[in-house]
């Protein structure tokens, strides 16, 4: 932690009651933005910038009353909402969801997830893996892996943003860059800390000189690091002065420079944590589209709390018209300013719900059964993939694993899962997602 001289300001707080862009540390113990990226490409960079946004929904909403509605079962498990149609024909949604229904032909569902884990933590939405019997470092998060193999496409943006808030329910914050480095992991910036991003009277010869004295330093840091976890770092450097350096990244941030209308048009959702998730900020929308505009691989938005144990209905009736606007606005502006071909989106979350309705009025947990939206990125839209039974419990057509949906993700960005790989802490290499997943032929061909 450093006060730059001349500044009233920290560029970091260590203890980081706020939750993004700590700039700080530019002396001892190396350029501390928290997650710094690499330059380095690799194997399967495909020529263009594609990335992807992953819509993270903790707690795991009811699939039963947003995407899979099973009119015919008995009352006790069909629950109160009724389906509309949709822009593709025989496919039906949420009376609640009305914009994403017109939208459909934007996007293919996935109704039959069938690997998850019984465990209110993003791991399996961010690895695609469970986390028993990790290899040395612990697996990596996509967006992470991201980062490693393909490095940054702007040197002023980062590979991969995380717009998820510190949550309360710390497990909601699991997943890390494990055995990719903690250069790879996420970097977070929130709108409170949008002035540390400014070199208030700090010149770039000052930065000049800093970075001639972290370069000693850094050097001394890995030679005593025995982990293996900090290697490389002076690749990373060259990215973290071009971030303090340039005003892109904090261009990107600010939902100011849109026009009052698309702001309008996303809405702005509920700002109140309820429950021990995420607030429902409908605005990380627009931004993580800016973010990847400006050169972000992946960004990842938290949204909502939806451990539904009670009140179900009357909790969807509130938060579904919300994710609604929220998600259906991003959608239509990807393909609006052209993007939709290139930027991929995915809304999923850890576990679908209980069919049936418990009595306290809600849903439980249930790993055996769930959704996934999918979008953009050249994919196979406008279709529904899997089914469930009749009562929305098991997969009864094409189950669906979870690290076939980033094998799929992956090949978008033009990553080939069968070549590339990381090697873990003991040089072993390691592929991006599990044993036999491979991009979902429904999607990609």
């Amino acid at each position: 932690m450093l006060t730059i001289p001349g500044q009233s300001k920290r560029f970091c707080d260590g203890f980081s009651r706020r939750n993004f862009l700590r700039i700080g540390a530019l002396g001892m113990g190396g350029l501390a933005l928290p997650q710094l990226l690499q330059a380095e490409a690799a194997s399967g960079l495909r020529s263009g910038h594609k990335a992807v946004i992953m819509i993270y929904l903790p707690g795991g909403p009811p699939h039963q009353d947003t995407f899979d509605l099973k009119m015919d079962a008995p009352a006790e498990i069909r629950g109160e909402f009724k389906p509309i149609p949709t822009s593709v024909p025989g496919f039906q949604i949420c009376e609640h969801l009305p914009r994403l229904a017109k939208c459909a032909d934007q996007y293919a569902l996935i109704r039959s997830l069938s690997d998850a884990v019984d465990d209110h933590s993003d791991f399996m939405c961010q690895t695609g893996r469970r986390k028993n019997q990790q290899p040395p470092g612990g697996w990596p998060s996509f967006g992470s892996c991201v980062s490693r193999v393909l490095g940054a496409a702007d040197p002023a943006v980062p590979a991969f943003v995380g717009l998820e808030p510190r949550m309360q329910h710390r497990p909601y914050n699991a997943a890390t860059a494990g055995y990719a480095g903690v250069a790879h992991d996420a970097f977070r910036p929130a709108a409170d800390a949008k002035s540390d991003m400014v070199l208030n009277g700090i010149t770039t010869d000052r930065l000049a000189d800093r970075r001639s004295l972290l370069t000693a330093f850094d050097k001394f840091r890995r030679d005593v690091d025995a982990s293996g976890l900090m290697s490389g770092l002076d690749g990373f450097n060259e990215q973290a002065f071009g971030m303090l350096t340039s005003s892109r990244l904090l261009e990107a941030l600010s939902v100011e420079k849109e026009s009052a209308a698309l702001r309008e048009r996303y809405g702005k959702g509920d700002i109140k944590v309820h429950g021990d998730a995420a607030p429902m900020m409908n605005e990380q929308f627009l931004v993580a589209r800016r973010l990847v505009e400006a050169g972000a691989r992946f960004v990842t938005v938290a949204y909502g709390f939806w451990d539904y144990h009670g009140n179900n209905f009357g909790n969807a009736r509130n938060d579904l018209p919300m994710l609604d606007q929220g998600v259906s606005a991003l959608l239509e502006d990807l393909k609006q300013r052209g993007l939709d071909k290139d930027v991929s989106v995915l809304m999923w979350s850890e576990f679908g719900r209980s069919p049936t309705i418990n009595k306290d009025a809600g849903r439980d947990h249930w790993p055996r059964a769930n959704c996934a939206l999918l979008a953009g990125g050249g994919m196979k839209v406008g279709q529904v993939i899997g089914a469930t039974d009749r009562l929305g419990g098991e997969p009864s057509e094409r189950p669906v694993q979870y690290g076939e949906v980033f094998a799929t993700l992956y090949q978008n960005l033009g990553i080939d899962v069968n070549k590339v790989t990381i090697p873990d802490l003991t040089g072993r290499p390691q592929y991006l997602v599990p044993d036999g997943c491979q991009p979902m032929k429904e999607l990609v061909g």
